[in-house]
């Protein structure tokens, strides 16, 4: 078993150093040096061409809209960007790449020396620093199958997917990233978090986590002091989620913790990150890039973007989303811990889109974080992937404003709209849903309410107003929730007076 540390004892007696690999899979529609589709899902080995399996004699050819979103991506992280740069061979054993290397970028990127501000929980900015961001090719998905939990270890045989392999990708490499503190999980997690939204909003990639669109490498070092070297540090792979993000980074810090306090030393490895646990297990010992054996890609030309053509580019980037959020928070007039749970549930860009539709901020982010929250954990989806529009929510909402349905007859309402029955007017007239305002249905049934309950009644003029809630749940029992409260309990009150 694993010793740890406990991690307000290694928060006060290290000081952690992170270093963290982003890895984006780039929007376009084809791939980075063929014409196969870029797509996710498909039928294994359906999206490849010649080049994408690294046929003799093919020779690839550099998707120029790549090339447009890793500057576009550059620009955003405050990089400069390359006059002139080259593609390399990586070469590496990839059993899902069939040529036996990686085109990539090695010494010569298309970005670098960068930062980016990250806020964190409490308001606070932290400035992380890049080192480089370079384009490369992904490599396709391996299946061990025979395993007891899906990896290589006790597998009978293996399969390979190659739709992935060449898929363009953007790797975003930080400087080491000092200063956090005990904070460190939290910077590690918030730093992705901040890259995933700014590359939704450059429009360069769907950044969907649970797709892989999106993965970190996360490595961890821990030294005595901010004064001391740099301590050996670990590479935690492909961790696809802010909250495994987090964990990884604590349970390194922990587990290093625990071995320099014994005395022992850390071994320089990867590391594969465990879901359920938050704990990470032993990969291979780390190689440096000299193993790797770089050298020019020697069928690819140079890029050497125009500046003009950065300048262009520059011009059309959008708002970045740590001053976005400081502004709507503003303008919509949350509270720090309301706009802070909206970040966290992914629902910012969503509730943007209900408000742009016509709903006021506070009703869109109560649909959204509320009822259709609870709808989208039952069936176990992202918001985004929720059956509804946010123009359909603010439908829906303007329903209520203009008093046509209650908030109940709302939800019946959304009901409909996720079966597929239509928009929410269609829904609402469809299933007759439509609150009672007609003073002489609801007359006749508050008649019948107040007959029906003397006791109630007599409370009531007795000077306990509060019993009218009473009268007020029949009538609306009655009308199957339709009736509209307001007028319910004018007309209650008017003829108990009288």
């Amino acid at each position: 078993m694993t010793e740890l540390m406990a991690y307000d004892e290694v928060a006060a007696a290290f000081d952690p150093v992170l270093g963290i690999e982003v890895h984006v899979e780039l929007g376009t529609k084809t791939k980075m040096f063929d014409a196969a589709p870029n797509a996710f899902g498909g039928d294994p080995n359906t999206y490849v061409t010649p080049v994408s399996l690294g046929l003799p004699g093919c020779l690839p050819v550099v998707n120029r809209t790549a090339v447009e979103y890793a500057i576009k991506i550059g620009l955003a992280l405050n990089c400069e960007i390359a006059e002139y740069c080259r593609f390399a061979r990586k070469n590496y054993f990839y059993p899902d790449l069939t040529k036996a290397f990686q085109t990539s970028q090695f010494d010569e990127p298309i970005a670098a020396n960068g930062y980016v501000d990250v806020e964190l929980e409490d308001g606070t900015l932290f400035r992380v620093e890049i080192e480089r961001a370079h384009m490369e090719e992904d490599a396709g998905k391996n299946t061990h199958v025979g395993g007891a939990d899906g990896r290589i270890h006790g597998a009978d045989h293996s399969l390979v997917d190659y739709n992935r392999a060449g898929v363009p990708l953007v790797e975003i490499v930080t400087r080491p990233i000092t200063g956090a503190g005990e904070r460190a999980p939290e910077v590690a997690a918030a730093y992705v978090q901040t890259l995933r939204d700014i590359f939704r909003a450059l429009g360069v990639s769907e950044a969907r986590m649970e797709r892989g669109n999106v993965r970190a490498d996360v490595n961890v070092s821990l030294r005595p002091s901010p004064e001391a070297p740099l301590g050996t540090r670990t590479e935690t792979k492909n961790v696809n989620s802010f909250r495994g993000i987090a964990a990884a980074v604590r349970y390194e810090m922990q587990r290093q913790g625990a071995i320099l306090a014994s005395g022992g030393e850390v071994v320089q490895e990867t590391r594969h990150f465990h879901e359920e646990d938050g704990s990470t297990s032993q990969g291979r010992e780390k190689s440096d890039a000299e193993d790797y054996r770089y050298f020019p890609e020697p069928d690819l030309v140079p890029v050497a973007p125009a500046r003009e053509w950065v300048e262009e580019l520059r011009a059309t980037l959008p708002e970045l989303p740590v001053a976005k959020r400081r502004r709507l928070r503003q303008e919509w007039g949350f509270a720090d811990m309301e706009m802070r749970d909206v970040i966290n549930a992914g629902a910012l860009e969503i509730i943007e889109a209900t408000v742009a539709a016509g709903a006021d901020p506070n009703s869109a982010r109560k649909w959204w974080m509320g009822e259709l929250s609870r709808r989208a954990k039952e069936r176990e989806l992202s918001l985004e992937d929720m059956p509804v529009t946010p123009a359909q929510i603010a439908e829906l909402q303007s329903l209520i404003d203009s008093g046509r349905i209650n908030d109940k007859l709302a939800r019946q309402a959304l009901e409909g709209v996720l079966e597929g029955e239509g928009s929410p007017t269609q829904v609402v007239e469809a299933r007759g849903l439509e609150v009672v305002s007609d003073d002489g249905a609801l007359t006749a049934a508050v008649k019948e309410a107040i007959e029906g309950n003397a006791g109630i009644v007599a409370k009531i003029r007795g000077g306990k107003l509060q019993a009218v809630g009473a009268l007020v749940g029949a009538v609306m029992k009655a009308t199957r929730g339709q009736a509209d409260a307001a007028r319910v309990r004018e007309l209650i009150m008017e003829m108990v007076e009288a």
